[in-house]
């Protein structure tokens, strides 16, 4: 079974920085796709961004400008660099990653515990 394990949230004052990073384990396969979902109470999960393995990046249209993502394959590693964090930011941090099949159907989603980060005075 993959494994996908979150690090890096925390509490930050507004204004300041963070970066999340997420490894996959319990594959020998290369995510076609690795990310960043969020989840704030009483709100719907979001995504934030994503990469696939060929370097395609998609964010967010909030967080463009602010946010960069990043991957290292031979890692296994995503990477979420967070700057400018404001107080709409905070939720829980969840780490995705999609291994393709054959066809649609055997595509896999995986998903990770979370990390919380918050964003306040």
């Amino acid at each position: 079974q993959v494994q996908l394990v979150e690090s890096g949230g925390g509490l930050v004052q507004p204004g300041g920085s963070l970066r999340l990073s997420c490894t996959a384990s319990g594959t020998t396969s290369n995510p076609y796709a690795m990310g960043w979902y969020r989840q704030a109470p009483g709100k719907e999960r979001e995504m934030v961004a994503e990469m696939t393995s060929g370097g395609g990046a998609y964010y967010k249209e909030s967080v463009k400008g602010r946010f960069t993502i990043s991957r290292d394959n031979a890692k296994r590693t995503v990477y979420l660099q967070m700057n400018s964090l404001k107080p709409e930011d905070t939720a829980v941090y969840i780490c995705n990653a999609v291994e393709a099949g054959a066809t649609i159907a055997t595509t896999q989603n995986y998903w990770g515990q979370g990390t919380q980060v918050t964003v306040s005075s």
